[in-house]
């Protein structure tokens, strides 16, 4: 079992950083972020493998979101810069992957976070 443990949503104007982190019960080969607004699915955003290269991004929040885990450790951050209000959702951290090459998909994670609200405003 994993316990992940979400924090660092808040509320910020269009433009505007938060740092998200979640912290796990234990290092994971891999860990995601999803997000999620009322009435829609859950969607990707990012995802990092066991090694600091191998990292994974939506086309719509590369080159303005970055995911990170320091070696040795078991908390993995999502640096949110450039916010838009589009990207207001509930944000979760997943552990474990099913299947690495799968990692796009919200079914193919074993472990979930409770979840942390990121509001943008225009």
């Amino acid at each position: 079992q994993v316990q992940l443990t979400e924090s660092g949503g808040g509320a910020v104007q269009a433009g505007g950083s938060l740092r998200l982190s979640c912290a796990a019960s234990r290092r994971t080969f891999d860990m995601a972020w999803f997000r999620q607004e009322p009435g829609k699915e859950r969607e990707f955003v990012a995802a990092i493998g066991w090694g600091a290269g191998d990292t994974y991004y939506a086309d719509s929040v590369k080159d303005r979101f970055t995911i990170s885990r320091p070696s040795a450790e078991s908390t993995v951050y999502l640096q949110m810069n450039l916010l838009k209000p589009e990207d207001t959702a509930v944000y979760y951290c997943a552990a474990e992957s099913a299947t690495h090459s799968n990692m796009r998909h919200s079914e193919n994670w074993r472990y979930w976070g409770q979840g942390t609200k990121v509001t943008v405003s225009s």
